[in-house]
């Protein structure tokens, strides 16, 4: 198994996470969710001696995507991913776009990175699942989950999507989309105990 690089950076009014991912042995790096302070993030990719490779979106809500349009006039040929399924209107208005769908697989350098559907705070959501870790966006917080009053939001649909992740192994640790709790990550097993939303059976 190769090892990844991953570093997570709290930013914006939102409480915002955004990550760095790498692959050390390609120096090629990802952000996931790029927003608020593009010089920022591309100051740590400098720092690192990363190239940056494209991005993956966990879905196209403003305050995961607003650093795009600054990051495609410095990259005009950077790809960045996002769900099939996600609405139109959510979707970045970019000629570089590509759509994924479940369990694609999208490699940076030699690691694979798992595309899971997790539809619900958006039509679109999903998940990252990088070795034992899982960027989990806006459907699952540390003892919380995405909201489903917003437009396109469905209950149902995130109910099944965190049925879904509750099958992932125990060990998997989740890194999400906002810090709303003092943690910054934990392992699935353990929010399996203390995480209401994944303990509903119905």
């Amino acid at each position: 198994m190769n090892t990844h690089f991953l570093e997570q950076y709290e930013l914006g009014p939102m409480q915002n996470q955004i990550y760095l991912l790498a692959d050390p042995s390609t120096q090629q790096a990802y952000l996931v969710d790029p927003a608020w302070d593009i010089p920022f993030l591309l100051k740590k990719i400098e720092t690192y001696g990363f190239h940056l490779m494209g991005v993956l979106l966990t879905h196209g809500h403003p305050d995961h995507t607003n650093g795009i349009p600054e990051l495609i006039k410095i990259y005009p040929t950077l790809p960045i991913y996002v769900s099939k399924h996600e609405a139109a209107i959510l979707k970045p208005k970019v000629s570089t776009l590509i759509e994924v769908l479940d369990q694609e697989i999208i490699m940076l350098g030699n690691l694979e990175i798992t595309c899971i559907f997790t539809p619900g705070h958006s039509p679109g959501g999903q998940c990252f699942w990088i070795d034992d870790i899982l960027l989990t966006g806006d459907s699952l917080f540390i003892n919380g989950c995405g909201r489903v009053d917003l437009p396109g939001s469905n209950a149902d649909h995130l109910f099944e999507s965190l049925q879904k992740i509750g099958k992932l192994p125990d060990h998997t640790v989740i890194y999400p989309g906002h810090r709303y709790h003092p943690k910054t990550s934990d392992t699935l097993g353990n929010q399996k105990l203390s995480n209401r939303y994944l303990s509903q059976r119905r």
